[in-house]
């Protein structure tokens, strides 16, 4: 098994027991797995291809659409404000 694939799924076990917190602690550690994301998708891409990348992209976006709409949101708010 390719490192990539080991690390997707410690992502997500890590994930899933963030989810698991209640809503105060999860913050930073749910931070961190956000950020660490990107890199693991672009490493599964580098070694598996664009097709396993997207699958990944797909599970991420998933587990993480609230703080990703939150997110949107408050960039889209930011654009629309006028200085």
């Amino acid at each position: 098994m390719s490192w990539s694939v080991l690390l997707s799924i410690l992502w997500a076990l890590l994930a899933t027991g963030v989810a698991l917190l209640p809503m105060r602690y999860q913050y930073k550690p749910g931070l961190c797995l956000l950020l660490l994301a990107p890199i693991l998708i672009i490493f599964i891409w580098y070694q598996h291809g664009v097709w396993f990348a997207l699958l990944a992209l797909a599970a991420f976006v998933s587990m993480f659409r609230n703080p990703l709409k939150y997110l949107y949101r408050v960039a889209r708010e930011r654009k629309e404000t006028p200085k």
